[in-house]
């Protein structure tokens, strides 16, 4: 049975960005984060040859963890991912042709989100899960006030100054997940580093789920 969204969340709501990875270290640094119990992993397409890293880490990691790509902002990239081996379109933007291609790519697609026109459209026009974004200019007094007109059961995600200080406010909120990128990973930074921060980010989320 393949890994679902809601899966992968319900284990640990951490989705890892890797902007600015290489192919020639995704794998290592992918492993890191996979140990940790971080089982969705996006590859930013501003990031080196971000197709040639999606497909590596699709097929090392099938099976085992969720990958794609993050800041897809056109339709043809949708199919470039696909094409890689990806499962997942982030976008920063609600681009509804973006959440279409992904949908009818049959790709999960959670696009980017701040208001809750934006975040309307995004659901209508079919995405999996809404990513509030930035988080640094939002709250989680705000988080509360999307989910009293938000549809039961939407799949909310925050991303944009996630650490292991910002994660419990925002899970005892209601947010279902976690984008988490330079506090992870940074350009220069090594897999063992990076497992080390994806362990404390864990760790974070274990204890405020108590």
């Amino acid at each position: 049975m393949s890994l679902t969204l809601d899966a992968a969340l319900a284990g640990m709501p951490l989705i890892a960005i890797l902007r600015g990875v290489k192919p020639d270290e995704v794998e290592a640094v992918a492993e890191a984060i996979v140990a940790a119990g971080i089982r969705i992993i996006e590859v930013p397409l501003n990031s080196p040859e971000p197709f040639d890293s999606i497909g590596r880490i699709a097929r090392s990691l099938e099976g085992r963890a969720l990958v794609g790509a993050g800041t897809v902002l056109n339709p043809a990239d949708v199919g470039r991912v696909a094409a890689a081996g990806g499962t997942v379109i982030v976008s920063p933007n609600t681009n509804v042709e973006v959440i279409r291609a992904s949908k009818a790519s049959g790709l999960l697609s959670l696009p980017g989100f701040f208001t809750p026109s934006e975040a309307f459209a995004a659901l209508e026009a079919g995405a999996d899960a809404l990513k509030l974004f930035p988080a640094e200019m939002a709250s989680p007094a705000a988080v509360k006030g999307l989910r009293a007109v938000l549809p039961r059961g939407t799949k909310l995600l925050v991303v944009g100054g996630v650490s292991p200080q910002t994660i419990p406010p925002f899970l005892a909120a209601g947010v279902d997940g976690f984008g988490v990128g330079s506090d992870l990973y940074a350009v220069g930074r090594s897999a063992e580093e990076v497992g080390r921060r994806a362990e404390a980010l864990a760790a974070s989320v274990r204890a405020a789920r108590g």
